[in-house]
């Protein structure tokens, strides 16, 4: 049973022209042994990015990517002919499988681009290429099971809108990432307060009681393994 409180000053940060990364494990020239993975999870980044600015084309195999658009919207292109743009509010799933090749950029004129993507290790290998959109009702309190599943038994997203005051049970599981998106949650028995861009990381433990401080989203993701 353990709590692990992971900072966001704490991140790993790219820098290029028109974009800024917060990587969550280790990554490109970032390393860190302590860092690889959580669970089936091994990469959680948080990106902003300039209007027309991004991630150009490239390839990606035997990934489950998940994204979650903060604000403004994402233009997905792949070499499949989909071209789609996902505005804030929204989750997409790319399940790369056996090969797939995009492209990632900040829509211009939807103001700065903030999304956070999760990748995790599938279950199953070589398998076909898919990629789906959906929305997040934003009026929704308290956990939403987000409406897309993942190619990973036992992993599962849910979104969680909060209000000043409002209390959130975070679920028992195996493995549980809390990661704060907007917002912020009061001082606990667990921590002093979370902002943007700090995280949870529970491994075997009982459920536990966060508290906005203010207007919150959390993304939240439990594993099995």
């Amino acid at each position: 049973m353990t709590v692990e409180i992971r900072r966001g000053n704490t991140r790993f940060l790219t820098r290029v022209p028109g974009r800024l990364t917060r990587h969550a494990f280790s990554f490109g020239e970032h390393y860190d042994p302590e860092r690889l993975s959580f669970g089936p999870m091994v990469c959680h980044d948080d990106h902003l990015v300039r209007g027309g600015q991004g991630f150009e084309e490239h390839a990606h195999s035997d990934l489950e990517i998940i994204t979650w658009v903060v604000s403004g919207a994402v233009r997905h292109v792949d070499d499949a002919g989909r071209e789609e743009v996902v505005p804030a509010g929204s989750l997409a799933v790319l399940s790369a499988g056996s090969g797939v090749r995009h492209a990632e950029t900040a829509v211009a004129g939807a103001g700065p681009t903030r999304w956070v993507q999760t990748w995790l290790r599938p279950d199953s290998t070589g398998t076909e290429p898919s990629y789906a959109v959906a929305p997040v009702d934003p009026g929704a309190r308290g956990l939403v099971p987000a409406p897309l599943g993942v190619g990973v038994e036992g992993a599962s997203l849910a979104v969680a809108q909060l209000r000043g005051g409002d209390t959130l049970e975070l679920p028992a599981a195996p493995r549980v990432h809390a990661y704060v998106t907007r917002g912020a949650l009061l001082r606990s028995s667990l921590a002093e307060p979370l902002v943007v861009g700090d995280a949870f990381c529970f491994t075997d433990e009982p459920a536990h009681p966060v508290v906005a401080a203010v207007d919150t989203q959390l993304l939240v993701w439990t594993f099995a393994s």
